[in-house]
């Protein structure tokens, strides 16, 4: 890591620089910071030599940032409040503080948690970014070198130690099948591995809870497309013969559709538990806390 600026600098000075950006007047960022007019002028004037640009320029209106301060004023935005987080240990604020989250999830977590973030956490949480990436085989990977922050999926006993993991909410898998197909309230065993059936691509390659389910039982179904998305998967049933096998939340998302009826699925095929992961590293961050904090709440809103 190189750090031969920083090893030159003063970062009280970021502090003095902030407070007097906020309040574009010498005397009140004095008052707030307890230090002398006369201090906060000579901080002022160090962080002008460090970064060879006047930064704020006095108006009638009080100072203003120059194009340069405000880039400066827009990195300390962020930067200082996870710096303080980092020496006190306080507790995250997403009100008022920057932070951007990396999540990999499957297209049902995407489809069921996104939208509860995007009504309840968003509105409030103000200064938070949010981006979902789809699952791929590299996640836990990713995970351990801090390219993501969390992951979300379905519990089968593969999350490699030593990634942390919770339960967030229990599901259960049923059948999409089209309005006129004739099966009733639930498919027998031997219905479901008679038909065909459509594939959705949740982890490298396979929709592997269900495919794990039936080859405990020593069988297995006959997939003839597979598709990377479960709405599409829905789409692609009206007026066929096929089989979607689907998460119970996520065909509640297609209740209204007419073309398709769900059923409940051989009673093989038993349900799973979501988990979200994460790396021991970030255990204790405040923001990550919050983060699994929020995920961990929907988790109940949906289970209950």
């Amino acid at each position: 890591m190189r750090v031969t600026q920083l090893r030159q600098a003063d970062l009280n000075l970021l502090v003095v620089f902030s407070v007097l950006a906020e309040e574009r007047n010498v005397s009140r960022a004095a008052k707030r910071l307890l230090l002398s007019q006369p201090a906060v002028s000579r901080a002022l004037q160090r962080m002008r030599d460090t970064f060879h640009d006047d930064l704020l320029v006095r108006t009638v209106k009080g100072y203003e940032p120059t194009p340069q301060g405000e880039r400066v004023l827009q990195e300390l935005e962020i930067m200082l409040p996870k710096l303080d987080r980092l020496i006190s240990g306080s507790t995250f604020d997403p009100v008022t503080e920057h932070c951007s989250f990396r999540i990999a999830a499957t297209d049902n977590a995407t489809s069921i948690i996104a939208p509860v973030l995007c009504r309840e956490v968003l509105p409030v949480a103000r200064q938070v970014r949010f981006t979902f990436a789809s699952w791929r085989g590299d996640v836990f990977e990713d995970l351990s070198h801090g390219r993501l922050d969390l992951a979300l999926i379905g519990d089968e006993g593969h999350v490699p130690s030593p990634l942390l993991t919770e339960v967030i909410y229990e599901e259960e898998l049923v059948c999409i099948v089209a309005a006129d197909a004739p099966y009733q309230r639930q498919l027998t065993l031997k219905q479901y591995l008679a038909a065909e059936h459509i594939g959705v691509d949740v982890v490298e390659g396979s929709q592997h809870i269900p495919e794990k389910r039936l080859a405990a039982h020593g069988h297995r179904r006959r997939t003839v497309i597979t598709l990377p998305y479960f709405g599409a998967a829905t789409r692609c049933i009206p007026g066929t013969k096929l089989i979607l096998t689907a998460p119970r939340r996520f065909a509640g998302l297609e209740a209204e559709n007419r073309k398709i009826k769900v059923l409940k699925a051989p009673g093989e095929i038993t349900g799973f538990k979501y988990l979200m992961i994460w790396h021991p590293r970030v255990n204790t961050d405040a923001a990550h806390a919050w983060l699994r904090g929020e995920i961990r709440r929907i988790g109940k809103k949906i289970g209950s």
